[in-house]
């Protein structure tokens, strides 16, 4: 695995578990792997930062990024 993720593979995550798990109630909760996701992306966005370093997501998100990564490579 690498030992980045860049901000478009973030965002590719970020949308195979919204498809996977649709927003739901009337609130539109995003899923627990999308929200975990939705953190590092946003600060990436507000830091103009391309990538980042797994060593830096929360265990959710480095686990909805491990998962998302072994389902593309099938």
């Amino acid at each position: 695995m690498s030992s980045e993720i860049s901000l478009t593979d973030l965002e590719s995550a970020i949308n195979f578990w919204r498809q996977r798990h649709p927003s739901q109630g009337e609130e539109m909760r995003l899923s627990a792997q999308a929200a975990a996701l939705a953190v590092p992306y946003a600060s990436l966005i507000l830091n103009k930062r391309r990538a980042i370093n797994l060593d830096e997501l929360e265990l959710a998100a480095r686990q909805a990024i491990e998962l998302w990564q072994q389902q593309n490579t099938r």
